[in-house]
């Protein structure tokens, strides 16, 4: 929760790759709120009504999972629905161009982004969406430390300077300091 709290404040992209990190954790977890109170709640050093409020939150996140159905795999709603709301920002940037900068990044990303989806079992063509899902493939290669090979990590770099981008733009959209 309090990281969660600061990444939204600070990065929307960070923000989404630690929910979908914690959907995972709480998989993984089986959900069980002994071992989420053990192995996430507990690591926080803070007093007693914060300890609650993290662990509420945890609890909350898994009932919402439950609800969705989403406790194999999948994402919440709500995460979801940023993602679109990033997507939707992604073609006002593209359309617009009130930021030169952004179809430059997307055209370099773009050929990565194709070659994700032709790898890719989903039938989506939200370009944003293909973009988190393969940034948190890597992600989760490198927590595993497995090798990742240099062409991959230069695709990557195309996609995550995209998102970057797209974050901080949507960032200041949303405390009014750029218009569309």
């Amino acid at each position: 929760m309090l990281i969660a709290k600061e990444k939204r404040k600070k990065n929307i992209a960070e923000y989404i790759l630690y929910l979908w990190q914690v959907e995972d954790l709480l998989r993984a977890l089986k959900f069980d709120p002994e071992q989420i109170d053990r192995n996430l709640v507990a690591r926080f050093e803070v007093d007693k009504d914060t300890r609650k409020e993290i662990a509420d939150w945890y609890q909350n996140l898994a009932l919402m999972m439950e609800k969705e159905r989403i406790t194999q795999q999948g994402h919440l709603q709500f995460v979801l629905n940023l993602i679109d709301d990033l997507y939707q920002f992604h073609l006002q940037l593209l359309g617009t161009r009130k930021d030169p900068q952004y179809p430059a990044l997307f055209q370099l990303a773009k050929p990565v982004l194709e070659e994700f989806k032709t790898k890719s079992a989903t039938q989506e063509d939200n370009d944003i969406r293909f973009a988190f899902q393969a940034l948190y493939s890597i992600m989760l290669l490198r927590l595993q430390k497995k090798e990742i090979s240099t062409s991959t990590q230069t695709a990557m770099e195309h996609i995550s300077k995209l998102i970057a981008h797209l974050s901080a733009r949507y960032l200041q959209f949303e405390q009014g300091k750029f218009d569309l």
